[in-house]
């Protein structure tokens, strides 16, 4: 297991995947590692689900917080290309945490589920002394749908196109310049604008937008170990190989300098916001206008076929061992 951020394939192979519990027939998709959703069959219907925790960065104001935390629960059921219909969460806060900034926070929460026509089901709110910012909590999300309609993260298949979004590195550096602009000896003007681009919900929109505009057979939410990661986990699914040219890829001139100035390889660091939407080839230029239409970054960077690996520039790339954003978060927020 890893000492920081998600536990490897191995451990997950040796220690999660054997002890699952009851085998039941109404499970459709069940946990696989770097896979974002499971699917259960509920009298012919698909319910998607996803399980994250939930975590609250007060430095970013209360709303601003509210919003970031909530996209990461709510974007692996929109990967799937179904709508997050319904939300369980449980809050564990810190004694400190007033009233009025909870209520910020979920009234803010609340605002963008409505937008979303997603209804919170049931949950958990307490105070417990121990617990503290940012990890505060835990959501379950589901999605119900028509199975045929689930875009499955093993999908992709030989002869689609694979767009990317928005990115590398562009979680890890927008939080750094929004929340520690005054260690970061670069421009303010340059912070600002990156700090701009932090994930809120506009990826779960994406994802769902990409869903309705053209043929996708497999999308993924590049969260910790960045693109890299979730390259390898997305052709590992499908058995495939992927090959992806990084000059065609988006990323800001931001992003590029604050990874440059950190000495952090952008592409193994961690970018919720950024998907990979795998697209049959008769379908790029739909997606790709739905996307550009909503004001994302998109680009036709990758294309799928027989074999297995990931191959960017024609080199082969493994799974990052740790995503390397654990390591200037330390450094900044002063934990080593």
């Amino acid at each position: 297991m890893t000492d920081r951020g998600k536990i490897d394939r191995s451990f997950f192979d040796e220690v999660i995947y054997p002890n699952l519990g009851a085998d039941r027939d109404d499970v459709a998709l069940g946990p696989r590692h770097g896979v974002d959703f499971g699917v259960l069959d509920v009298g012919g219907k698909a319910v998607v689900t996803a399980t994250d925790p939930v975590s609250i960065l007060p430095d970013l104001g209360w709303e601003r917080a509210a919003r970031f935390a909530l996209g990461v629960v709510l974007a692996d059921v929109a990967v799937s290309g179904i709508p997050p219909s319904h939300l369980a969460i449980s809050f564990s806060l810190p004694p400190a945490m007033t009233d009025d900034e909870f209520a910020t926070v979920w009234e803010t929460m609340a605002g963008e589920l409505e937008d979303l026509g997603t209804t919170v089901l049931t949950g958990h709110t307490a105070r417990y002394a121990g617990c503290a910012f940012p990890w505060v909590g835990g959501a379950t999300v589901l999605g119900v749908g028509d199975h045929e309609d689930v875009i499955r993260p093993d999908g992709a298949r030989p002869g689609d196109h694979l767009l990317v979004t928005h990115g590398p590195a562009v979680e890890a550096t927008a939080l750094f310049a929004a929340l520690f602009p005054d260690r970061i000896d670069l421009p303010d003007d340059l912070l600002a604008r990156q700090a701009e681009r932090l994930p809120s919900t506009e990826h779960v929109r994406d994802a769902l937008v990409a869903a309705a505009s053209g043929p996708v057979t497999a999308m993924h939410d590049a969260t910790e170990c960045g693109l890299q990661g979730a390259l390898v986990e997305l052709a590992g699914g499908a058995g495939v190989r992927i090959d992806v040219a990084s000059a065609a890829t988006p990323v800001s001139d931001e992003a590029a300098a604050l990874c440059e100035y950190f000495d952090m390889e952008p592409w193994a660091a961690t970018t919720s916001g950024s998907l990979l939407v795998a697209v049959r080839p008769d379908g790029v230029d739909a997606v790709v206008d739905a996307l550009e239409s909503r004001g994302t970054p998109v680009a036709d960077a990758g294309r799928i076929s027989a074999g297995e690996g990931v191959y960017v520039d024609g080199e082969r790339v493994h799974h990052p061992d740790e995503d390397p954003a654990w390591r200037v978060w330390a450094e900044l927020s002063g934990a080593e």
